[in-house]
């Protein structure tokens, strides 16, 4: 018997399946250890030396694996074919080698793109070892990002309390994202006018022609600045004669796009579907991990993290077969078409998202999904149909007219396209296709070239330039992608770690920064500059690739990193915290002192008048204050005078009318109550009322965010060990997911909608390693260990209590100072406020208190999951 290791139980269960008895299928839930987050787990003085944590759940599991592999003929590490899947076996096998299960038993490593009977099969017949140049390119990212969060971080807790922490991808995708928010408020509309014509040809039909030149001038945009302007041309047009110059119609043809890659499929089903970059991924997980199709488990789709445009010659022929049954002969090209991808590595899976069976039309397993998997499955079938599919056929004609009036002329013309064959499009188009549907179907009547056409109505209208749009996630991706930032799988977690360190909000699927966020960045690119710079981070992605296409040593990049960026932190430490205000006071001033409407100087104090305002730091970050301190007291929230009203829908009394639930049909509506404001479904003391979480504002609630409020508990599946359903909601004491009466918490309330199986049933798990806490008599697990107090007696923890985190130190507890983060305390920090606390008679007082996990949702009306 050989033991399998996956990562998750969900493909355990199904590949267990595929194997038979021969074989035992383990799970390792994800990565099985990772760097403390502490100083010195990586160590640049020790040629980059690591020290690795195995956490509590992943220690028992890794037993458990221990133990079967003693008794088994072999291992065979089959996780998934990316570079996180790479470290994860590299990680067990590690560990195993040094619980010395192995001996001289055979180790073979095998990946498959999908999860299938036969390309799990065909992968156990063609095993490897283990790739060493993969796992050093994991090595150096992890690194990296240790090095980059563990030695930036503590600088900003100095000289900007208030932020939480930097990361080396993440504090570039935020520099994204505030530069278009200073690109946004530097903006200045431009007024500008369109004229057109509606003109008939002899044969009565109309049709609208738009002025391109005047008086022998070609026209831009913004030629025609105001009404008097639009007013002359208008009287000359209503006066003229017109005449069709030329009529040219040319035949084009349009091709179909690749299949999705990671990126290609998140920006998709955020403007299609609505969905976040973690939905995405979650939903597409359960679809590769595998859906019970009428009593047989199979997986969907291939593996979902991928760059790779190209798909299997034998997926290409099934598709192909697929396309002449659903669509016929005339659908079908002559040759496959073939892609090739624009990206730059070799560590991700390199096949594009697809089908693993073009036969399973989404109509035909749509009743073995839920409402998710069946939206997304159905857009990855059809775009990787339509990318095998005969291109679109588009006549497009253009109408070059003259207007004549004396001595006076101009120039209009007339576009028009028509589908002729809509080959690809008959399956799938993206939404830049949809947007341009309506100028492909705008058919032009018959038009002849040198025939007088009849005016029947000359318009002006006024229009404004607009300034750039905010990124929403789909667009933020894009761009990352473009400029060669990010990886596949990085994408969704670089945007979660900005929402849930809320340097961001998401209103309206757009993505705005947070006046922390914008400080961060502003401090980051005035003294870290080339660290947050898109070509500086490009290419350290492209030195990460070089070593997993085994090209570069590891040690050498990150050597060369270390070097001068261990040099830029030495030198800001001395910098003095006025002379960081005073760059941050120039960077931001359009945030700090945006403009009066009477006029006025916006960096004078409004209260005592002579003073200037500045960014002062206090003790939970930033915000401005007057010079006159403390003789005048005039401060306000950074960001504050720049937020307008509210939107006038509010009623007197404070309730906001979001719109009626299309189940119930009942009006919802967010109001305010005495312990903060709450949505509510209904009237009176049957209605439903949900508390706002944390994080979330009234500014930022809307219809969408209201219903998914008000739909908790959400069913997010049944367990697989014990077929007993985990649903998730928010409670007092936070977001959580329940199974069986085990509450486990959750990071944030987003995750509560988002949230899939895999990662929920390891959160059960981790929760019930760990016992049920103080509640029940006991202590709660320490998060993290200091090592052992200077006076003995034992060790220092870290610990996580109903009221928050705390330090621990046998008998004596001292909570962390608000806002403090657990994972960066150091054992001086935790020993001085132990001996704080003891100085003043401290005892077991937080331990009383302290509780193991969140406890059962609040049943009162405002706080209550359920409903």
């Amino acid at each position: 018997m050989d033991v399998v290791v996956v990562e998750s139980p969900a493909k355990a269960k199904t590949i267990n399946k595929y194997l038979g008895r021969n074989y035992k299928v383990l799970a390792s839930f994800g990565h099985v250890r990772d760097l403390p987050a502490k100083d010195g787990s990586v160590r640049p003085d020790e040629d980059f030396a690591m020290s690795w944590e195995v956490d509590g759940p992943s220690s028992k599991r890794l037993t458990d694996i221990a133990r079967a592999v003693k008794e088994a003929d072999g291992l065979i590490l089959a996780t998934d074919p990316d570079r996180e899947g790479e470290a994860i076996s590299w990680h067990v096998l590690e560990i195993l080698r040094q619980k010395r299960a192995l001996k001289d038993k055979k180790v073979s490593r095998v990946v498959f793109n999908a999860i299938t009977k036969q390309s799990v099969l065909d992968a156990m017949a063609h095993p490897r070892d283990i790739d060493e140049p993969l796992v050093d390119a994991y090595l150096a990212r992890r690194a990296l990002d240790y090095l980059v969060g563990f030695t930036l971080s503590p600088v900003l807790w100095r000289k900007l309390p208030g932020a939480r922490s930097a990361g080396r991808v993440q504090s570039v995708a935020l520099r994204l994202v505030c530069d278009r928010e200073a690109e946004i408020e530097r903006f200045v509309r431009e007024e500008y006018w369109q004229i057109a014509a509606t003109l008939a040809t002899p044969r009565k039909d109309l049709f609208e022609a738009r002025l391109t030149a005047f008086e022998g001038k070609k026209l831009q945009k913004l030629d025609i600045k105001n009404k008097e302007q639009a007013d002359g041309i208008k009287a000359m047009l209503e006066g003229a004669s017109f005449r069709a110059l030329s009529v040219e119609a040319k035949p084009t043809k349009r091709n179909p796009a690749p299949p999705f890659t990671t990126s290609t499929l998140q920006q998709a089903a955020s403007s299609r579907l609505g969905f976040s970059a973690t939905r995405t991924m979650q939903v597409a997980q359960r679809l590769y991990e595998g859906i019970d199709i009428g009593g047989e488990t199979t997986g969907l789709i291939t593996y979902m993290r991928t760059d790779g445009v190209q798909i299997a010659p034998e997926a290409i022929t099934a598709a192909r077969d697929a396309i002449g049954k659903e669509f016929g002969p005339n659908y079908l090209p002559e040759k496959p078409r073939y892609y090739s991808t624009k990206a730059k590595n070799a560590q991700e899976a390199h096949e594009a998202i697809r089908p693993t069976d073009f036969t399973r039309t989404p109509d035909m397993v749509r009743k073995f999904l839920d409402a998710d998997q069946a939206r997304l499955y159905e857009m990855i079938w059809k775009r990787a149909i339509a990318s095998q599919m005969q291109p679109a056929e588009i006549e497009r004609t253009t109408v070059e007219i003259e207007a004549k009036n004396g001595a006076r002329t101009a120039e209009l013309r007339a576009v028009g396209s028509v589908i002729r064959f809509d080959g690809f499009i008959a399956a799938y188009t993206d939404q830049r296709d949809e947007d341009a549907e309506d100028e492909e179907n705008r058919r032009l009547p018959e038009i002849r070239a040198g025939e007088e056409l009849r005016r029947e109505a000359i318009t002006a209208t006024q229009h404004s330039t607009e300034p750039p749009p905010r990124y929403s996630e789909a667009s933020l991706i894009k761009k990352l992608e473009e400029l060669g930032i990010g990886r596949p799988s990085t994408y969704a977690a670089t945007l979660r770690t900005l929402e849930d360190r809320e340097y961001v909000a998401i209103d309206k699927r757009r993505l705005v920064p947070e006046s922390k966020g914008r400080l961060v960045t502003a401090f980051l690119e005035s003294f870290f500059e080339r660290y947050v710079e898109y070509d500086f981070t490009a290419a350290l992605e492209e030195k990460l690739d070089e070593i997993s296409d085994g090209k570069l040593a590891w040690r050498e990049v990150l050597r060369d990193f270390w070097n001068d960026f261990s040099r830029a932190v030495s030198d800001i430490k001395e910098l003095r915290v006025t002379d960081v205000l005073e760059a941050l006071n120039e960077e931001l001033a359009p945030l700090v002192f945006p403009p009066r409407e009477d006029g006025s100087n916006p960096r004078i104090c409004p209260k005592c008048g002579t003073g200037n305002l500045s960014l002062k730091l206090g003790k939970f970050g930033a915000f401005v204050g007057c010079s006159n301190y403390p003789e005048c007291g005039y401060t306000r929230q950074l960001g504050d005078a720049a937020n307008g009203d509210a939107d006038g829908t509010a009623a007197d009394d404070g309730t906001k009318d979001l719109g009626i639930d299309p189940y119930t049909k009942e009006a919802i509506t967010l109001r305010s109550g005495r312990f903060g404001p709450y949505v509510q479904r209904g009237d009176g003391k049957d209605a439903k009322r949900v508390s706002l979480p944390k994080g979330w504002t009234v500014e930022t609630t809307d219809h969408e965010r209201a219903l998914a409020l008000l739909s908790l508990p959400r069913d997010v599946g049944k367990h697989p060990e014990t077929g007993k359903m985990i649903s998730a909601g928010i409670g007092r004491y936070g977001p959580f997911v329940l199974h069986d009466g085990t509450y486990a918490n959750l990071e944030s309330a987003e995750e509560v909608f988002s949230i899939g199986l895999n990662r929920a049933v390891s959160l059960i798990a981790e929760k019930q390693s760990k016992g049920r806490g103080a509640r029940n008599g006991g202590t709660p697990a320490a998060l993290k260990d200091l090592g052992a107090h200077p006076a003995g007696n034992g060790n220092v923890t870290v610990r996580d209590g109903r009221y928050g985190p705390y330090v621990n130190h046998g008998k004596v507890n001292a909570t962390l100072p608000k806002g403090k983060d657990p994972q960066s305390v150091t054992l001086d920090e935790a020993v001085s406020l132990l001996a704080e606390r003891e100085a003043k008679g401290g005892g077991k007082k937080p331990a009383r208190r302290a509780s193991g996990g969140a406890k059962k949702p609040a049943g009162g009306k405002t706080a209550r999951a359920k409903g």
